[in-house]
């Protein structure tokens, strides 16, 4: 027994060590002010229109989302220093949480409706003629009313989405809210990434007679890190595309491709490389052992897959094909099949750990005394079921009917709205598959701060549904995972910042969010149509990307499923035995089980140059930082990755807003 509580200590150290990284506060406020309504106006009138844009733009949307965030806190600290108060901590947290919930821009989609509908690979399959109007009007209709969302035929979609965003909202303190109960408060995670939001909101609170003075100074030095990186890395490509002919890239965006040069060596393996340093400083807060899982995950792939090509498996890739088409083609012959398979491993392992405590519990019913029983089993049941009311919490109870309500207005609204939808694999679907998915990526965002994917999810759902026809592809019924939201929830308890608070900065952002979002929608696709050559990231990209959904889209038409035929038991069943018996192999051994975490994440990565980037950083963070900082590193490096993704993203907003600046401005001086 010993010898096991040894081995469980060994296992359970690095999780420990993350986990009192930051403490929540003694005292709770809900941090919601005026201030908080004054900010949600500045967020939707300046942030949200620069995010739209850098998206079509660039597809780098999320590098102004972290700009939003940072800016409208210094900006609203400083004016609040210089009336000689100072913000606290809660009421910076609602304003970051309610920059991130602006950033959104629900409307925006509707460009991409507007695109899909008019596509002409879309009309030639015969899947634009089956689109639903409550979604998007007919092309026709859409030629004739103009580049503007006001007309009347938009109107059905406006509402639809609107409905939409509020039920989502309403979801948010559903089934994730439980998930976060359990893992927070009875697992016990150490949710990794989460200081890093709180850490920067914390060091923003403690600049003037503050016991940590170390955290605005890795601040500063992280955004200013951020500043000269992406001054260089997102300022000179687009301020120079807005003046030149071809903008001038000093580091390659997004990657630079090696899969070509590595086809004689490394037959079917897709490889690249990037020099985003942002990716870098993610690799010194990871877990240190998660990021070498990552990097187990990539170099397994490097070897298994010529292994694989010559055994025929992977038939579909060809020499020509660059990184992209590498992937998919692989994806599709085995990884498809075999990363699902290895997912669902660590799922019912990750489920036997929660439930082992019960089951020993049991076992020692007939031997235990009735006060041990009471001490013993039900302690976790009991943390779960009560409430930390400094906190703010509400009954889990009230959450689990909360996520019973949303799935069924969900599933009665798509069924009134598509004939012959199959509510009752929904159902089941809502009961089995949503929270065993849902709690197992809490469980990875709680132990080594990722979130679990699986590939295909609702493409398989709709097919193995068994409805025939298109318009389930457009039905509203979410295939969620909620156990994204649980990181979030943390941060929360972090800044000490009650739940009510959150609520209320929800209730006033909704009504801007919409507005503002429609408005700045309507304009863009009036400066010029979208996608075109003003918008190169569209332009480039949403052409391929309505040709891949409309393939998919036709597998529930009449002839064969391309997610079936990619399917093999096999694969499936070489994936979880792998799961199943490496971490089982691991826990034996005493060794430290984020490594079958992080391998997951190394072989369902689309972009295995960012994991072995994050290698690096951490290897440098673990071997020359923190034998330099001590273990104050742990706590430095979170606030110097908030703080540099503040500074990348105020160079990405100066640099895009000049560029939009000059494309409006073009046709007054030309």
């Amino acid at each position: 027994m010993a010898s096991e509580n040894t081995k469980q200590r060994g296992i359970d150290r690095e999780l420990e060590e993350y986990r009192t990284l930051m403490e929540p506060p003694e005292v709770f406020k809900e941090g919601f002010s005026w201030k908080a309504v004054i900010g949600a106006i500045f967020l939707g009138a300046i942030m949200m229109p620069a995010a739209m844009y850098l998206n079509l733009f660039a597809g780098m949307g999320g590098a102004v989302n972290q700009a939003a965030r940072w800016v409208t806190i210094i900006i609203f600290a400083e004016v609040a220093r210089r009336s000689f108060k100072d913000l606290e901590m809660q009421e910076v947290y609602i304003l970051f949480y309610m920059a991130g919930l602006t950033m959104a821009a629900p409307f925006s989609g509707l460009l991409w409706r507007q695109f899909f509908v008019q596509s002409e690979y879309t009309q030639a399959l015969g899947i634009a003629q089956e689109i639903p109007t409550w979604w998007a009007p007919s092309a026709e209709t859409i030629e004739a009313g103009g580049r503007t969302f006001f007309t009347g035929a938009w109107l059905i979609p406006i509402v639809f989405v609107s409905f939409s965003i509020v039920i989502q909202k309403l979801d948010h303190y559903g089934l994730g809210y439980v998930l976060y109960r359990l893992t927070n408060d009875v697992e016990r995670l150490p949710f990794p990434m989460a200081p890093v939001g709180a850490s920067g909101i914390v060091s923003l609170t403690e600049v003037k007679g503050s016991r940590e003075p170390w955290r605005w100074r890795c601040f500063s030095i992280g955004g200013m890190i951020g500043m000269i990186f992406g001054a260089i890395y997102i300022g000179v490509p687009a301020i120079t595309g807005a003046i030149l002919a071809k903008p001038i890239q000093l580091i390659p965006i997004p990657w630079v491709d090696l899969t070509p040069q590595l086809t004689r060596f490394l037959p079917a393996t897709p490889l690249n490389i990037t020099f985003d340093l942002g990716a870098f400083l993610v690799g010194t807060v990871l877990p240190f052992w998660a990021v070498m899982g990552g990097i187990f995950g990539v170099f397994f792939t490097m070897v298994l897959n010529p292994f694989l090509y010559h055994a025929g498996v992977l038939h579909n890739w060809t020499p020509q094909m660059g990184f992209v088409d590498a992937i998919y083609s692989n994806h599709i012959d085995f990884y498809l099949s075999f990363g699902i398979g290895l997912t669902l491993a660590i799922a019912v392992v990750s489920l036997a750990q929660v439930f082992r405590p019960l089951l020993r519990a049991m076992r020692t019913r007939g031997r235990s005394s009735s006060a041990d029983l009471a001490a013993k089993g039900p302690s976790a049941w009991r943390t779960l079921m009560t409430n930390n009311v400094k906190r703010g919490d509400f009954s889990i109870l009230i959450a689990l009917g909360i996520y019973g309500f949303t799935s069924v207005v969900w599933i009665s609204v798509s069924t009134w709205l598509i004939p012959g939808f199959p509510w009752g694999f929904f159902v089941v679907y809502a009961v089995v598959y949503v929270p065993l998915i849902s709690y197992s990526t809490a469980k990875l965002e709680g132990i080594c701060g990722q979130a679990l994917t699986l590939p295909m999810i609702r493409e398989a759902t709709f097919i193995l549904s068994g409805y025939q026809g298109v318009q389930i592809w457009f039905s509203p019924v979410p295939i969620p995972n909620y156990g994204i939201h649980v990181r979030e929830f943390r941060i929360l308890e972090l800044t000490g910042t009650k739940i009510k608070g959150q609520i209320k900065a929800q209730a006033v952002t909704l009504p801007i969010i919409l507005v503002s979002s429609l408005v700045f929608s309507t304009l863009l696709w009036r400066m010029a149509p979208v996608p075109s050559e003003a918008y190169p990231f569209a332009d480039k990209m949403w052409e391929l990307q309505a040709k891949m959904m409309a393939l998919t889209y036709t597998s529930t038409m009449e002839g064969g499923s391309a997610f079936m035929e990619a399917w093999d038991w096999g694969n499936f069943s070489w994936g979880m035995g792998s799961g199943v018996v490496l971490y089982s192999a691991l826990s034996w051994l005493g060794l430290p089980t984020m490594l079958v975490f992080g391998m997951v994440r190394g072989l369902a990565e689309s972009h295995p140059g960012a994991v072995l980037f994050q290698g690096v950083g951490a290897l440098t963070g673990r071997f020359y930082f923190k034998k330099r900082f001590g273990n104050m590193w742990l706590k430095y490096a979170p606030v110097i990755l908030a703080g540099f993704s503040c500074g990348m993203g105020l160079m990405a907003l100066i640099s895009i807003s000049f560029s939009m600046l000059t494309k409006m401005m073009s046709p007054l001086i030309f």
